[in-house]
């Protein structure tokens, strides 16, 4: 267990990582978590079966890697939930191997739980690179408002969500049948459980795009699709019908007058993902 003073330094972060086959990108995950200052944080690795020297580099860091499972899961959200089960600290949080944490980013979070204790879950915000750390664009995160998520008009970014253990135990953990949207159900599910979201202005993570990234495949477009329509109808109480993508539209705009940061950063940045909320 990593602790950067004294036991009493504040809560401790259980991290999970589930990693397959990243090892180009493995160790810059890895670096963000352990390189974090003034905190205490148990960290853990899922590797279900990695054949290009990805267990080579998690091994690589001796102790700084608290728990290791190299066990075949039954996909992400799986894996998720089998690093989880190990997990012993106050605030949890989960990282891809090809994202990383930025700097100081625990020890904002740490900090915002103190000050607000009736905070369960806190989101920042990211910023997307390319696979080799090139800042493409600003990410941000916005205020969890139920009828923004029905109609899709939110973004959440994963890497720089961060949830105190209750809210997390309160549900059934991440759905094994969810291999596309594992991070927005989970967060829908905290949120029906009566957990509150709050968003912290500042950025917390790197989200990295590439050619393999789930993101910008656009891989599971149908099972994500079915993830919000069902998402819609237990935040609305009904299915989606044909007229709601002209109020998603609006919802959209009216967002984005709201955040104008938003729209200006799509103009510099142009559109450099597939699918989802931006």
């Amino acid at each position: 267990m990593k602790d950067s003073h004294s036991p009493e330094a504040g809560p401790l972060f259980s991290v999970v990582t589930i990693s397959l086959n990243q090892a180009e990108f493995l160790a810059r995950a890895i670096d963000s978590v352990v390189g974090q200052q003034g905190v205490r944080i148990q960290y853990i690795i899922c590797d279900p079966g990695s054949g290009d020297g990805s267990r080579d580099i998690i091994d690589s860091y001796g102790n700084a890697i608290d728990v290791r499972i190299y066990e075949r899961d039954r996909g992400p959200a799986d894996g998720l939930n089998r690093g989880f089960a190990h997990a012993t600290g106050d605030i949890y949080a989960y990282l891809n191997s090809d994202d990383t944490f930025l700097p100081g980013a625990f020890a904002q979070v740490a900090a915002h739980f103190a000050e607000r204790p009736e905070t369960d879950i806190l989101v920042g915000h990211s910023l997307a690179t390319d696979r080799h750390d090139r800042v493409l664009r600003r990410i941000w995160s916005v205020p969890y408002r139920p009828r923004f998520v029905a109609y899709g008009v939110c973004s959440h970014l994963q890497p720089s969500t961060f949830f105190r253990a209750q809210a997390f135990r309160r549900t059934t953990g991440f759905n094994p049948a969810n291999r596309y949207a594992w991070d927005g159900e989970l967060l829908l599910d905290m949120f029906l459980s009566g957990a509150r979201i709050e968003v912290i202005d500042s950025f917390l993570s790197t989200y990295r795009l590439h050619g393999d990234s789930i993101t910008n495949t656009g891989t599971g477009e149908t099972e994500i699709r079915r993830f919000f329509e069902n998402r819609f109808a237990k935040l609305i109480g009904r299915n989606p019908r044909r007229y709601d993508a002209l109020i998603s539209r609006l919802y959209w705009l009216w967002t984005r007058t709201m955040s104008p940061r938003i729209p200006i950063e799509r103009l510099r940045g142009g559109r450099i993902y597939k699918r989802g909320a931006e």
